[in-house]
């Protein structure tokens, strides 16, 4: 039986959100206007070290609390943590006055990513990525492309990624964290420009 409980603090843009399936349980906070801080317990280390560069670089504060059925393998939590993760998004932000679209280049030594986002109300994800081995650590890359899934469809967003260049999988997924913390710092900005404006000729958002 799926649970969702939703809690959303009207004067500031935070919410947080519980997703509880056989799979997984998972809580997860954000607060749109915050510093970078994160706290995570995911028990995913390299997963955790994902997060914070989202937290950092979006200056985003998140907390991450997920138990997950990590004896099979990860895939669950992976991407129960994206949804949960786009859910709690999609209710801290109101979307007038925002600047609505972001992107951002992040190069890591030899690696370079490009991501760009919308925050449109219509979920779509173009990701071009060919990690040069399937794992970091024990970590299976292939399970990035699972959370920012699960992310697009719950947090209502248009989202490409392209890993432009790179020779070190490391390099290559944490410069696609960088990138998308940052050009979602961007996106979700207030614009002085557009206050009590909604950025679409449709309307609504």
């Amino acid at each position: 039986m799926l649970a969702i409980s939703t809690i959303v603090t009207e004067l500031m843009r935070t919410a947080s959100v519980e997703r509880n399936t056989k799979e997984t349980q998972i809580s997860v906070t954000v607060n749109l206007d915050g510093t970078g801080k994160l706290e995570v317990d995911t028990g995913l280390p390299f997963l955790d070290h994902m997060l914070d560069q989202i937290a950092r670089h979006g200056l985003i504060d998140i907390a991450v609390k997920a138990v997950g059925d990590l004896e099979i393998d990860a895939h669950h939590t992976v991407e129960d943590i994206g949804i949960t993760l786009g859910q709690a998004f999609d209710k801290a932000l109101d979307r007038t006055g925002i600047r609505r679209y972001g992107h951002a280049y992040v190069p890591l030594d030899e690696a370079l990513s490009r991501v760009v986002i919308d925050f449109s109300g219509r979920p779509g994800l173009d990701y071009h990525v060919q990690f040069v081995k399937g794992t970091v650590g024990a970590f299976d890359v292939d399970l990035f492309h699972e959370f920012f899934q699960g992310f697009v469809n719950h947090s209502l967003v248009t989202l490409h990624i392209d890993n432009l260049r790179g020779k070190n999988a490391h390099h290559q997924i944490e410069t696609i964290f960088k990138a998308f913390g940052r050009a979602v710092r961007m996106a979700v900005e207030a614009d002085p420009r557009q206050e009590g404006v909604v950025p679409s000729t449709k309307g609504s958002l």
